[in-house]
């Protein structure tokens, strides 16, 4: 075994324990909020090593070169996308009146709600 596969497999390896974080947040976390945060980020953190993890292994099999060139263009395009989306869909359930957890201390959404509101009411009266 050589170098790149030893790496490669010690990504997958990483990337195969955020996904039991991921896993593990979605079922300990109150509320869909705080669960799309733990698993946006551990699952996007699992899935880039796993996908360049398997690549350098590929390399380091004797597998084409463009494998690596493959799945880092493919875990560019996962690191990119994947927070907008999480952001996309939390702010579809806020919008929805998905309630936050009771625990919640801050709701700085509902405060920039409000301050949009007042200044748009004081843009109407004047």
């Amino acid at each position: 075994m050589n170098l790149l596969s030893a790496i490669g497999e010690i990504l997958v390896l990483i990337g195969t324990f955020f996904y039991f974080l991921s896993a593990l947040g979605l079922i300990r976390m109150p509320d869909v909020y705080n669960r799309m945060q733990t698993s946006t980020k551990s699952a996007t953190l699992g899935s880039l090593g796993v996908i360049v993890g398997t690549g350098l292994w590929a390399v380091g099999r004797g597998y084409s070169p463009a494998w690596i060139v493959q799945t880092i263009t493919v875990a560019t395009f996962l690191l990119l996308t994947n927070p907008i989306s999480a952001h996309a869909l939390i702010r579809a359930a806020y919008k929805r009146g998905i309630p936050l957890w009771h625990g919640s201390v801050v709701d700085k959404y509902a405060e920039h709600l409000a301050q949009k509101e007042n200044a748009e009411s004081e843009e109407v009266s004047e």
